[in-house]
């Protein structure tokens, strides 16, 4: 039977078994090299009156949060985009 993705869609490599997380929009389990992490910035206090503040020239922090998603909500919430055939092809061949 034909492979479509030489990776099978994973960055596992050799290691054999890969600890399983939740997505974080469904919940879904699914392995951690497979899933699609994004790193945001989030700010506690309202963008309008953080703006207010940085111009008067208050010091306002962003933390770091980083969130995991199964392929179909990375999909569904535009993270990853979906590639004509024509596109995912001449990326195979390119080694």
């Amino acid at each position: 039977m034909p492979k479509k993705r030489e990776s099978r869609g994973r960055h596992k490599g050799g290691k054999g078994y890969v600890e399983r997380i939740q997505c974080d929009n469904c919940g879904r389990l699914i392995p951690e090299d497979k899933a699609i992490c994004v790193e945001r910035y989030y700010s506690p206090i309202e963008p309008q009156l953080a703006k207010e503040l940085e111009k008067k020239g208050a010091i306002i922090t962003r933390y770091p949060v980083k969130k995991c998603y199964c392929v179909s909500c990375a999909i569904h919430l535009g993270i990853v985009k979906v590639r004509a055939e024509e596109e995912r092809k001449a990326k195979q061949n390119v080694l």
